[in-house]
């Protein structure tokens, strides 16, 4: 069977207790990872489980689990935990394998099982076809003997021990006193380990999205609703609003205003800083096709370049590796500093932006803008089957656009890694053609996804 029967972009994700997201899949993952991971010497092998709030958390979890002990493997469960800290804690415990069960920003009734290699590191493409190869064969293969089953231990100071790690990153000689910080941790994994971070280094916290209760993470609240966050910066007359997705690797800021900004303005206001200190590799910074135009700008006026991947913070991860560079995200606000860690981090990025802003004694508001960003016009067109981008009329829709904006501005039409969806994203500096080039590419989506 084809790779991609259960892994899709990220890890397997789908509504909770339907295909692919059961327990029987879960239990499945368990055994077919915990086979390949084991292979390698007599010695114990060991897989380490956080997961963020959800309520279906505690079906997938047994089912990995009793996957996991089923082939020899020994478990540590650190509950509640950031998607970043799983990765962390994968390669600081010396594990084999790191799972991670959360579907991000997505809603409670969704869940999903990532998986991170023992450097800390998505799993690539390849591992996840081995996985899957052996998911499709029988249960009873490759099963331990009874007096070598797998042993499960609770962690309980995962946590702090991340709180530590995300201090350390923050400039030794700053503080965050005198500091007003909204944070929303999304009623999502980070509930706990966010303020705590920021309380101890002196910031004054108002948290919010802190009490999750199974159903209400990523509720009108965290990164996919920042409104919540920006109503609590004008409330509390904060300094500054962070807002952390479910799973804690992305975030969004506000200034004191209550404006909000995106990834793209994160990564000109750290890239900026960086370079200015002698502290960016790679001479630029690498983003995805979806960053706005007036980054790439921004980033070229002050002697920085911007290379960009496919949509996907693995392809970002991949080609920072490559090119040796240590900053890199996507406009979602998933932001990737290699030198501190092997993922997003949105709790890590949101301390470089404070330690910019303790420094500077600016306003947020004069930090948050590095650029005006080039009008970009998306939309998301469904589709019931078929592959509506392979037809003549839709590659001649896009050929016809770009021949409108004409090295003005740039179009990405793309399929959704997760949904039945197709993408259409263009930008450039005049708006009105923008719209009209995304209408037309639209209309031809439409006429061939019948």
């Amino acid at each position: 069977m084809s790779h991609r029967n259960y892994f899709g972009t990220d890890g397997i994700r789908g509504r909770a207790n339907s295909f692919p997201m059961t327990a029987e899949i879960a239990l499945r993952a368990g055994l077919a990872a915990g086979k390949l991971f084991r292979s390698g010497g007599d010695r114990r092998h060991l897989v380490v489980i956080g997961k963020d709030t959800r309520l279906s958390g505690y079906m997938i979890e047994p089912a990995l689990v009793a996957g996991f002990t089923s082939v020899g493997m020994d478990v540590r469960l650190f509950g509640p935990l950031p998607t970043p800290a799983v990765a962390m804690m994968t390669r600081s415990m010396r594990a084999d394998l790191g799972v991670m069960i959360s579907a991000s920003h997505n809603s409670f009734s969704d869940n999903g099982i990532k998986l991170f290699g023992p450097d800390g590191y998505k799993l690539s493409d390849q591992r996840e076809a081995e996985i899957e190869a052996f998911m499709e064969e029988g249960l009873q293969e490759g099963l331990a003997e009874p007096r070598d089953l797998g042993r499960v231990v609770r962690i309980d100071d995962a946590q702090a021990r991340y709180v530590e790690i995300v201090k350390a990153t923050f400039p030794r000689q700053l503080n965050l006193n005198g500091l007003r910080v909204v944070i929303d941790c999304a009623n999502g994994a980070a509930y706990k380990v966010a303020p705590t971070a920021l309380y101890e280094l002196g910031a004054e916290v108002i948290e919010i999205g802190v009490t999750p209760n199974g159903f209400n993470i990523n509720e009108e609240c965290g990164s996919t609703h920042p409104k919540a966050m920006a109503k609590a910066v004008r409330d509390y007359r904060a300094d500054i609003g962070i807002a952390l997705d479910g799973d804690a690797d992305r975030l969004l800021i506000a200034d004191e205003r209550g404006e909000v900004v995106d990834g793209d303005q994160i990564m000109a206001l750290i890239a900026k800083s960086w370079n200015e200190a002698g502290k960016l590799k790679g001479g630029g910074v690498v983003a995805t096709v979806m960053s706005n135009l007036g980054l790439e700008r921004f980033l070229t006026a002050n002697g920085m370049h911007l290379e960009r991947t496919k949509v996907g913070d693995r392809y970002v991860m991949e080609r920072m590796r490559e090119g040796g560079f240590n900053l890199g995200g996507e406009q979602s606000g998933h932001i990737i500093m290699s030198d501190v860690s092997t993922t997003g981090d949105g709790l890590i990025s949101a301390l470089q932006v404070l330690a910019v802003l303790s420094q500077s004694n600016k306003p947020m508001s004069a930090l948050a803008r590095q650029f005006e960003p080039a009008p970009q016009i998306l939309k998301n067109v469904r589709f019931a089957g078929g592959k509506p981008l392979d037809t003549k009329q839709v590659k001649a829709a896009i050929a016809e656009a770009e021949a409108r904006l004409n090295g003005t501005g740039r179009i990405v039409v793309r399929a959704s890694g997760t949904e039945p969806l197709i993408r259409i994203m263009a930008e450039g500096d005049d708006e009105r053609m923008v719209k009209e080039v995304v209408k037309a590419i639209a209309t031809a989506v439409e006429a061939a996804a019948g």
